[in-house]
């Protein structure tokens, strides 16, 4: 059976994880290969200690790792990246974002994609909005994203439908090569993602092992950490991976 963990970054999200919606997830038998890495990013909460609750409950199936101090997403994901990428137990290695906006079973739909793909390393989620799939997002939010994603796929001169959806899954080896350095960007790590695997492999053999796969199910929560300013940082961010990557 093949072993996936899955990487859950948390700052300050005591009142956001629902134990119990874990523990309802191990009551499905396909769960067994799936372990969930707990990376506690130097939240001022009680996260830690919600956190190592949920892997008493769940026990051999969480690991909770604790940074004291706040890193920001990009590096905690990375730091537990490269931890996770030594145990040869796993065979995939990715990450959903600590607000379950793509639940937990979502994972199900992107490890078929490595079944059905012999040439697939990295499997990731797209938020496309379709008949038989519920996913909600506001609109000001999805027309914004469609502009922002446009102009990513641009850059990476890649056929990208949505870079930033926090779920994205690889083979143990590719997320260990991904991952080896810090990256430039604090908020558009996914971008860089996907620069550093056209400059691992090639534009042609980077379109033939990544796989965007239409989510069914995706929920926009309103409580984003993104702020304004961050928005208005994103086209200095890109002239930053632009410049790095020679997009």
């Amino acid at each position: 059976m093949q072993k996936v963990c899955i990487i859950v970054p948390c700052f300050n999200e005591e009142k956001r994880i629902s134990i119990e919606y874990f523990k309802r997830f191990y009551q499905f038998p396909e769960s067994a290969c799936i372990d969930i890495s707990f990376v506690n990013d130097g939240s001022t909460d009680k996260t830690l200690y919600v956190l190592r609750q949920l892997r008493d409950d769940c026990k051999g199936h969480v690991i909770v790792y604790d940074i004291p101090e706040n890193l920001g997403k990009a590096e905690a994901i990375r730091k537990t990246v490269l931890k996770i990428s030594t145990n040869e137990h796993y065979d995939f290695i990715g990450y959903f974002d600590a607000d379950l906006s793509t639940p937990l079973e979502e994972v199900f739909l992107l490890q078929e994609c490595f079944n059905r793909n012999k040439d697939c390393q990295v499997a990731f989620g797209s938020r496309v909005k379709r008949m038989g799939a519920s996913i909600i997002r506001k609109p000001f939010r999805h027309y914004l994203g469609r502009i922002f994603a446009t102009f990513a796929s641009l850059l990476l001169n890649l056929p990208v439908y949505d870079t930033q959806c926090g779920a994205k899954l690889f083979t143990r080896e590719l997320a260990y090569r991904t991952f080896t350095e810090e990256f430039i960007s604090r908020w558009l790590f996914d971008i860089e993602i996907f620069a550093r695997i056209k400059e691992l492999y090639g534009v042609e053999k980077a379109k033939k092992i990544m796989f965007e796969v239409p989510l069914n199910n995706w929920k926009d929560r309103s409580d984003s950490k993104i702020t304004f300013k961050d928005i208005l940082n994103v086209p200095f961010e890109f002239l930053k991976i632009r410049k790095r990557y020679k997009t």
